[in-house]
Order: structure tokens, then sequence, then C-alpha cells
């Protein structure tokens, strides 16, 4: 019976990880020993001990230059992540030392349209917390500690059991009221849309095929209508600014721009009749780790009272 290596358990240690990092990106012992301040000998040092830790080599060594293995090529993505994270919680700390802070992950358009315009009734509230908001429009994982909260749109199937409901979605064709005396025609009937520009959902994601026009025309009973022109724009506070200043006509979802209708800069031209809804709605999701902050529950209380107030407002618009 032939004797299987040991595998080593013990964790990695950043030194040596860190001097990888550097000689790999640079391709030279020399330049990575400058970078990091230390001699030439101790970068070498650290390499050749990282190499016995793992059990492979990590650098091809020529006379004149240095190049990844095969092994260190596949150890340099993740050595680049992990030494990233950790340079930025740090910066993170020294920053906020002393301070609170909520970390909040949401999409573009959520932030631009209903989180940040109501921020600073929570600033008054809560001087003392910090608030820094991270528009992506991909999902983060909470779970890596970067985040501790998510204001997310989506799918019920696809949000964690412990996802809270915020709304749900609604959409309506909005213009801003002095573009319904404007030529070339009105807007008495879905039909009418011929002659207008269409601000149009441009998103690979699939919930863009519930914030498209053409699913709205179909239940309309006008599945091949064509407008006189489309605007095809990947962001809903684009499609939203197109209809405010007159450019055109956005099928806009009504959370995000009740109170643009309730104030009178927003209108429906088909009222009631032209809304639509759709699978889609708004989460409040607490990261597991950030959800016994204090600072994390007040934030997530505030949002869950202003969730309250939108849903109020919706039913009255």
């Amino acid at each position: 019976m032939t004797d299987q290596p040991l595998i080593r358990q013990r964790p990695l240690s950043v030194g040596p990880l860190r001097a990888f990092e550097a000689v790999a990106r640079l391709l030279s012992f020399r330049a990575a020993a400058e970078e990091l301040s230390l001699t030439q000998s101790a970068v070498s040092r650290q390499i050749q001990a990282l190499e016995e830790e793992i059990g492979c080599t990590l650098f091809l060594r020529g006379t004149r230059k240095v190049e990844l293995s095969g092994e260190g090529a596949v150890l340099l993505p993740t050595a680049v992540s992990v030494l990233s994270k950790l340079d930025q919680t740090v910066r993170q700390m020294r920053r906020t030392r002393g301070r609170r802070i909520v970390n909040v992950t949401t999409f573009a358009s959520f932030a631009s349209l209903w989180l940040i315009p109501r921020l600073e009734a929570f600033q008054r509230q809560h001087a003392d917390i910090d608030i820094r908001v991270s528009a992506y429009d991909r999902k983060v994982d909470l779970e890596d500690g970067e985040s501790d909260l998510a204001l997310r749109y989506d799918h019920r199937p696809d949000v964690p059991p412990h996802a809270e409901q915020l709304f749900e979605e609604a959409l309506s064709p909005c213009v801003s009221p002095w573009y319904l005396n404007k030529p070339p025609a009105p807007l008495k009937r879905p039909a009418d849309l011929a002659g207008h520009a269409l601000a149009e959902e441009d998103d690979p994601r699939p919930s863009a095929e519930y914030l498209g026009w053409r699913r709205w025309l179909t239940e309309q009973g006008e599945p091949d209508l064509q407008p006189r022109r489309w605007l095809y724009l990947n962001f809903t506070y684009q499609q939203v600014q197109t209809a405010l200043t007159g450019q055109g006509i956005a099928l806009a979802r009504l959370p995000l721009v009740h109170e643009q209708l309730q104030r009178g800069e927003l209108v429906e031209p088909f009222g009631k009749a032209g809304r639509l809804g759709s699978p889609f709605s708004y989460w409040l999701i607490v990261g597991p780790n950030a959800a016994r902050r204090p600072e994390v529950q007040q934030f997530a209380d505030w949002v869950r009272e202003q969730a309250a107030i939108t849903r109020d407002q919706l039913a009255g618009v």
C-alpha cells in the first residue's frame, strides 16, 4: 500500500500571500521587494515558505525573468480577491473608528428614486449613524460582511425565506402634464401611442420582460403597435427623467414615482385602466451577521416605516 502525502490543514499566513501577489503582478522579485519595503531575499523566503506550505511550485524562475506556474495562475485570482477584501475592510475600520455605519446595497433606480430622497429624514433622527449606499444592478451576497442589508427587486422564489416584502410592483404609462397638450396626437386610448416616443426598458435581466412596453401593449389589445420612435434606456430613473422633461412616455413603476404623481409632475393618461401588475416585488433583506447591531435594526425599522407610507400613498394615487 502506497503512503499518501499528508495534506496540510493549517491556514495560510497573509504575509507570504501578499508577497506572492506582488511578485505575480510585477513578475519580479526585486520590484516586489521594493513595493513591499522588504529585501529581495526576504521576499524569496516568503515565496519559498508559501510553496512549501501549499506543496507546489508557484513560479518558474529563469535567469532573466519570472513566470507563474500553472498552480500559481490558479492561486492568483483568489489571492487578489482575499487581499482586496481584507484591505477594504481595514480601510473602512480606520475611517469609521468610533462611528456607527450601516452599509446598504440596492439597485441604482431604487436608490435614486426612492431611498436617497428619504435619507435626510433618517439622518435627522439618527445623526450618529452613517449610511453607505452601494448601488449595483446585481445581487450582493450579504454573508460576505461587506453589506449589512439589501433593498432588492425580485421574484418571491428568488429571495431568502427571511426577506420582507416592502411593496408590490405596479406599472402605468406616465407623462408630464404639459406633454398632453403637445402635438402630434392626443392620448385617449392605447392605440394613440403610435404617434409618440416610448421610453423602453433596455436590460437583459429577466425582470425586463415585465417592465417593457410590449407586455403592456399586448394586455391592452395592441400587440403589434409601433410607436413613432423608441428611446432605449437601461435605468428606470432615466425613463422617468424622459417623461418629466417631455421627451416621451415612460412605463413608470408606480412605487418609485407615486410622489411625482401626487405633486402633479407626472400624470397617468389612461388612469387606473392603464395599470399593470408584475410578479416582482421590492424586498428588505437584513444580513445574518448584521441583524444584531442596533444601528442596522434602527435603519431596517425606518425602511419598514417608509415602506408602509409608500403603500398607503399608492392606495391613494
